[in-house]
């Protein structure tokens, strides 16, 4: 079960950052305390870390691996709802994004919008990691040896590796578009 490990200890990170969209959720929505650089920060947390570091190495190994062994069918459909999540998750960040944008355009009708869009966030995350948890990345295990459960332990790990160096390559490239007038 070696290759879990990394993955719920993500989940623990994961989960102590949506706790904080909750409290922000509820100051933006009783206090009318909209704060655009918790928004960035979450913003940037959940598409680095939960989706690019954490969905990846779910979906682009442990996911990969397991569409490679015969899954019953309980433990596959799982796994399709398990990566519709990811997508629902992209989506909503993605509309999160757009809601602050709008509001710091002057739009203060799309707070509902943020307070929506985090709401869903939050609803989403603990519900995703309980399943995970409990549920399929333990019977996930039994379909493979200890020596492929290390393989993919390894994999994780030089994942991580390079995750660092991709992430502010992009920062780099982002900066270097920005100076030269490169919309994105």
């Amino acid at each position: 079960m070696k290759p879990i490990v990394p993955l719920k200890t993500e989940h623990g990170l994961i989960d102590q950052m949506i706790k904080l969209a909750r409290d922000e959720t509820l100051k933006v929505a009783t206090k009318d305390a909209f704060n655009p650089v918790f928004i960035d920060t979450l913003v940037d947390f959940l598409r680095t870390y939960a989706d690019e570091t954490h969905h990846g190495k779910e979906e682009d190994i442990l996911f990969r691996e397991l569409k490679e062994k015969d899954l019953s069918a309980e433990d596959r459909q799982l796994m399709e709802d398990l990566v519709q999540e990811h997508i629902d998750a992209r989506e909503m960040v993605g509309d999160l994004v757009g809601a602050k944008e709008q509001v710091l355009d002057g739009d203060r009708e799309a707070i509902e919008t943020v307070v929506r869009k985090l709401a869903g966030l939050i609803e989403l995350y603990p519900e995703h990691i309980k399943k995970e948890d409990d549920i399929f990345f333990p019977a996930s295990m039994n379909y493979f040896s200890p020596s492929e459960q290390q393989a993919m332990l390894e994999e994780m790990h030089e994942a991580d590796r390079q995750m660092i160096h991709k992430k502010y390559h992009s920062v780099v490239e982002a900066l270097e578009d920005e100076r030269l007038g490169i919309q994105p």
